[in-house]
């Protein structure tokens, strides 16, 4: 039996990919991207505040850490200790993210990944404000541990940032080690000093390795976890794909990978309105890759076994699956 499209259905889809082209045609122009980029970040720091993260204030106390200068020797010797200087960078990734130009390379969007998060996430549910985030993250462990037949004792997270995603995952597996991996060094390098205070509170050391998450450099078969949060929609599908190929060669066998990302199917993103599609778009270089790959046929031919798909938020899916048995 064939099913036809509606013709609201069909009259739909038509309506969102001339959305998407016109977004694209406006980002194509280099002032236009520049402003939208500009707008992106303002709205981001006003809706911060508004919940009472006090950006400016938050950045300003980190950055200048024991200093009156700009950056302190301090954060020099946090940047030398993570760097990897013979790591070459996929050039996927030496773009513009996130309204900076200098993209994830650098001391500002490493200092206001934090507060970005509380921003971005204040609304994902009713009445969130800054609880938003932690809530995010706590629904993304309660769909992974729904999966999960026993606690790891390793865990890799690829994409770390500068380690809350991490952080969270110790919280939730205390006994587990822990391994973060991350393209930026300044970011690890913030992952790194936040660890520092942790280790001092008695939580277990956590290793962060300079690395690309296509290519760790981790033995076989290693880990029993391996976690993807809010990684997949800033990637294109070549090294989504490849990603998913080093979780099967790093985890053991039974081992599970688990992926928390943008829902593309959520009505949130079809009925959002172009003018902040567009400001969406112009942080997030790869979105339009990200909401055309199917992320379970491509785990599946990554060696694993038909994911479970759960939305954790009203715009956020949670997929999970072993390593597929061997025949």
């Amino acid at each position: 039996m064939t099913v036809s499209s509606s013709p609201t259905a069909t009259t739909n889809s038509l309506s969102s990919r001339l959305a998407t082209q016109l977004v694209n045609g406006l980002l194509a122009i280099r002032p236009l991207a520049n402003l939208a980029k500009h707008r992106a970040r303002e709205m981001m720091i006003k809706r911060a505040e508004s919940i009472g993260v006090y950006w400016r204030d938050e950045v300003a106390n980190l950055r200048a850490r024991g200093t009156t200068t700009e950056f302190s020797t301090d954060w020099d010797r946090e940047l030398a200790a993570v760097t990897n200087a013979d790591l070459e960078y996929p050039d996927y990734y030496t773009c513009s993210f996130h309204a900076y130009e200098e993209g994830n390379l650098g001391w500002e969007p490493a200092m206001e990944v934090e507060v970005a998060a509380h921003a971005v996430h204040a609304r994902i549910w009713d009445g969130a404000g800054a609880e938003g985030d932690a809530r995010l993250r706590q629904s993304y462990h309660d769909a992974l541990q729904d999966q999960l037949s026993q606690n790891p004792q390793t865990i890799l997270d690829i994409g770390c940032s500068v380690g809350m995603s991490t952080f969270a995952l110790q919280e939730t597996f205390p006994q587990a080690q822990l391994t973060g991996v991350d393209l930026s060094p300044y970011f690890l390098a913030i992952a790194r000093y936040r660890s520092q205070a942790r280790t001092a509170e008695g939580k277990s050391p956590i290793t962060w390795c300079h690395t690309a998450a296509e290519a760790t450099g981790l033995p076989d078969a290693s880990m029993d976890l391996v976690s993807a949060h809010l990684l997949f929609h800033e990637l294109p599908q070549s090294a989504a794909q490849a990603i998913l190929q080093e979780a099967r060669r790093v985890l053991r066998p039974g081992g599970t990978l688990a992926i928390m990302d943008m829902n593309p199917q959520s009505e949130i993103y079809a009925k959002m309105p172009p003018y902040i599609l567009t400001l969406l778009k112009s942080t997030e270089p790869y979105l339009d890759q990200y909401f055309g790959l199917d992320l379970a046929k491509a785990m599946e031919d990554a060696g694993f076994e038909s994911p479970t798909i759960v939305r954790n938020s009203p715009r956020h899916r949670t997929a999970v699956a072993q390593v597929k048995a061997i025949a």
